[in-house]
């Protein structure tokens, strides 16, 4: 029997065996820039002709690798592949599809620093983010596999004199998986091997922006003999090649994580059926958030401070769970304000090769350009704390950004920015407060910080998101632990890391033989 699931541990960099250690996966990394990846179909490697650079935010003249770009020929192969290995991989033992997630979970963290290097020059991310990134793969993995090996137990049903009876879950088909670059390690692992250790096969179509990391994770799928076909990678624009993904008669589900935009969209297309198709599509979708931090007058206003830089600034606050408001009630405000802006004032920002630095870039030129946008329009809507400005002249770094006294009604405290750019409103009262809060069209994460237990308890009942934490940060959910996903236009709630996440992979079958 396998041991209980247990969250992986972070590394500690403040080690000096451990700061070496990534310091020497970093130098490995940087000799294998450059390299380039075909698509693999079936097991085989598949060049289009076409290519495309996925290249360093913090140095966008730096190459870090080169990938042959899909066309919709090739997507419509890749598909054809997955539902031919779908044929055999459906019958294969729950338990042994399980032990290919263990070991790969094995296998990855053998990588792990390598990994952790590769989204530093991929995406940005600093070394503690990096490394928790991919010790949430390595979770995901572990308790996904755990997950299949109770699902296929015998499941709890009314028996019946003379009837034997049983539900099974089986699974659906062949799934595409469009994963983001912001988590591009664990969310693209995460929605891929829930998908195959239900018995699915898929076509993965990593982010243009971070297709390394899977890149690398399908040598890790290689090196533990999954089939050829269960995982079919097809790096290139969603522009090209995911309407067809999503369109296509033999695809069965589609998992997406990524903007409300391209969710709706996906939504809207998996909802009409087309020729040959004898399934309602399944659409798995996490998407935005403007999650809020609401501090009352009870608080520990020094760590609700912490709690908001944190929330707002980690990873650059390229996270759907980045807490982009806070919601301070007036008899703390400036209390709080004072100290949010000298805590932003530390952080250390530029190339995260550097482990003194807390924020990166932004990860490339087109999220430069709508985040400095929003600031433009932020300083036209409130008053303008810190920041506004680029940080560096080569990258794509922006300084954290705070604006105050911004109205509720603002597109700042309204609109999905997804950079370091925070707004900060002030409440009359903790009723106000909530109003505030639930008043966007997402629902993803909040956080409260309150000593009050009637503000606390009312907070359960009406702050209307998927994941809520009282006096923490409202980032950083643990698999197991927090399963995540919103409300609203947030997405599906799907509850990535929750003990129902596989049910989206599968399909129940009841059966029934009269004895």
């Amino acid at each position: 029997m396998r041991p209980e699931f247990k969250n992986e541990p972070l590394i500690d960099f403040s080690q000096p065996a451990n700061r070496e250690a990534m310091e020497n996966a970093l130098a490995q990394v940087e000799s294998e820039l450059g390299k380039g990846y075909p698509l693999i179909i079936g097991g085989e490697r598949v060049e289009t002709g076409e290519w495309f650079d996925s290249t360093n935010p913090a140095n966008p003249r730096q190459v870090v690798g080169r990938f042959a770009q899909a066309d919709q020929g090739a997507a419509k192969r890749a598909i054809e592949v997955a539902n031919e290995a779908f044929q055999g991989w459906k019958g294969m033992e729950p338990e042994v599809r399980a032990r290919y997630l263990f070991k790969a979970a094995a296998e990855l963290r053998r990588r792990r620093l390598e990994f952790d290097a590769w989204m530093v020059y991929e995406v940005g991310k600093n070394w503690v983010e990096a490394d928790a990134d991919t010790a949430e793969a390595i979770d995901f993995l572990e308790f996904y596999g755990r997950q299949m090996l109770r699902l296929a137990l015998p499941q709890p049903v009314t028996t019946m004199e003379g009837v034997e009876n049983e539900l099974v879950y089986i699974p659906l088909g062949v799934g595409a998986v469009i994963s983001p670059w912001n988590f591009p390690c664990s969310i693209m692992v995460g929605m891929t091997m829930a998908s195959v250790v239900a018995g699915n096969t898929v076509v993965l179509k990593p982010a243009s922006t971070s297709p390394t990391i899977a890149a690398k994770f399908m040598e890790i799928l290689e090196e533990v003999s999954l089939p050829p076909g269960v995982v079919n990678f097809l790096p290139g624009p969603g522009g090209v090649i995911g309407d067809t993904l999503v369109t296509h008669p033999k695809t069965r589900f589609i998992t997406f994580t990524g903007s409300k935009e391209v969710g709706l969209r996906i939504n809207e297309l998996a909802a009409k059926p087309q020729t040959g198709q004898i399934w309602i599509k399944r659409t798995i979708l996490e998407m935005g958030g403007k999650d809020a931090v609401v501090v009352d007058s009870s608080a520990d206003l020094e760590a609700a401070a912490e709690g908001i830089v944190t929330s707002a600034f980690g990873y650059q606050g390229q996270k759907c769970s980045a807490g982009s408001r806070a919601i301070i009630l007036q008899d703390v405000y400036d209390q709080v304000v004072e100290r949010v802006v000298a805590l932003t004032e530390k952080l250390t920002i530029g190339p995260v090769t550097d482990p003194h630095n807390y924020l990166g870039p932004v990860i490339d030129q087109a999220a430069f350009d709508k985040i400095m946008g929003y600031i433009e329009i932020g300083k036209k809507e409130a008053k303008l704390l810190r920041g506004g400005q680029r940080a560096r002249e080569e990258g794509y770094f922006i300084q954290p950004t705070i604006f105050g006294e911004v109205p509720p009604e603002a597109r700042i405290a309204q609109e999905e920015i997804f950079g370091p750019v925070l707004s900060i409103t002030k409440a009359r009262d903790f009723a106000h407060a909530l109003e505030i809060a639930n008043a966007t069209e997402y629902g993803l994460t909040g956080s409260v910080y309150s000593r009050n237990r009637e503000h606390l308890e009312r907070a359960r009942r009406e702050f209307h998101v998927g994941n809520l934490y009282f006096n923490r940060k409202c980032t950083g959910a643990l698999v197991g632990v927090e399963p995540f996903g919103g409300f609203n236009m947030s997405g599906t709630d799907s509850k990535a890391g929750g003990r129902d996440y596989l049910l989206l992979f599968t399909q129940a079958k009841s059966i029934s033989e009269r004895l």
